[in-house]
């Protein structure tokens, strides 16, 4: 069957490389990407565009009536340290979205939807070290708790609806394409920016705050696979746990000490993502992802720093 594929929030740091995945695989005329805002250059000149705002219900629908899509990508949402700042903004970007794309995907018959969850549903109370799939989940934040009520809605019309929804709880995420987009893990893009600018970074989180991270191109690889694996082969419908490697800032630095050896960090010492990032796992298990749909993960730290280093020294 031929697909037809939405990507809504693709000018962001992940939908910006994703949806050139998908046009690479599919075809660039059918993968329509779709943000509220104009696109970034290769986006915008390499397939169809659409400016979509996912909370105006009369231009979503529009958009699905119009492309009639097989699959569906939601990536717009606010992020951890941003939403904060606009706690209620983010929940309903986050939320309310969500409920919008859910609706319109089981209207319109989609066959495949794919909605980000994030490690940020963990919370105080959930265990640090090899944080299983299923604990206690008390996340402290407005962007933790948005994702977890929004693997509890694609669980619900899953077993409603019978709609094919499947989520991946991210990690931290690594990229040299784009820009972050204002969540917690963001130092560990911003440092690579600055190191190769300035030999010094001065980082939010403390030197010893260990995270799950993920180089991109395992998150996207991770994506296209869980939308490729077969419907039966997904056994959970809210959201898998996607562990990546863990990391501190100082070993990130100690890393890009080895290729930029005047490099220096420093540390804040104050930082309201320090609490964030606290509250969070230290590392996280993945066994399911692992056992239901083959996952394995490709980089570790040092080809991580290695290649992040050589693509961004091409853009100076």
């Amino acid at each position: 069957m031929t697909e037809k594929i939405l990507v809504i929030g693709a000018n962001g740091q992940i939908g910006t490389e994703l949806v050139n995945a998908l046009r690479q695989i599919h075809g660039s005329d059918k993968v329509i990407a779709s943000d509220i805002k104009s696109p970034t250059f290769s986006i915008r000149h390499t397939g169809p565009f659409e400016i979509v705002n996912v909370l105006d219900e009369d231009n979503l629908h529009h958009v699905f009536n119009k492309h009639r899509p097989t699959q569906v990508y939601l990536l717009a949402a606010i992020l951890s340290a941003v939403g904060e700042q606009k706690p209620k903004m983010a929940w309903d970007l986050n939320m309310t979205g969500l409920l919008h794309v859910l609706d319109y995907a089981v209207e319109f018959k989609v066959n495949k939807v794919f909605w980000p969850s994030s490690i940020a549903v963990f919370g105080p109370h959930s265990p640090q070290q090899h944080t299983p799939q299923y604990c206690v989940m008390d996340p402290n934040t407005v962007y933790g708790f948005s994702k977890l009520a929004g693997e509890r809605w694609c669980e619900y019309y899953f077993n409603k609806y019978g709609l094919d929804v499947r989520s991946l709880r991210y990690p931290g995420l690594i990229g040299w394409r784009a820009n972050p987009g204002g969540g917690t893990t963001d130092y560990a893009v911003h440092i690579f920016h600055e190191a190769l600018k300035y030999g010094r970074y001065q980082s939010f989180l403390s030197a010893n705050t260990a995270l799950p991270m993920m180089y991109m191109d395992d998150a996207i690889r991770a994506t296209l696979m869980l939308m490729d694996a077969p419907a039966d082969k997904i056994k959970i419908r809210s959201s898998y746990n996607l562990a990546g490697i863990s990391f501190t800032p100082a070993q990130l630095a100690d890393q890009i000490k080895n290729i930029i050896p005047y490099f220096e960090i420093s540390y804040t010492g104050s930082d309201p993502r320090q609490a964030i990032a606290d509250s969070w796992p230290k590392s996280i298990d993945d066994a399911d992802a692992q056992n239901d749909w083959g996952w394995q993960l490709e980089y570790d730290l040092p080809k991580i720093v290695e290649d992040m280093i050589v693509n961004l020294r091409r853009g100076l």
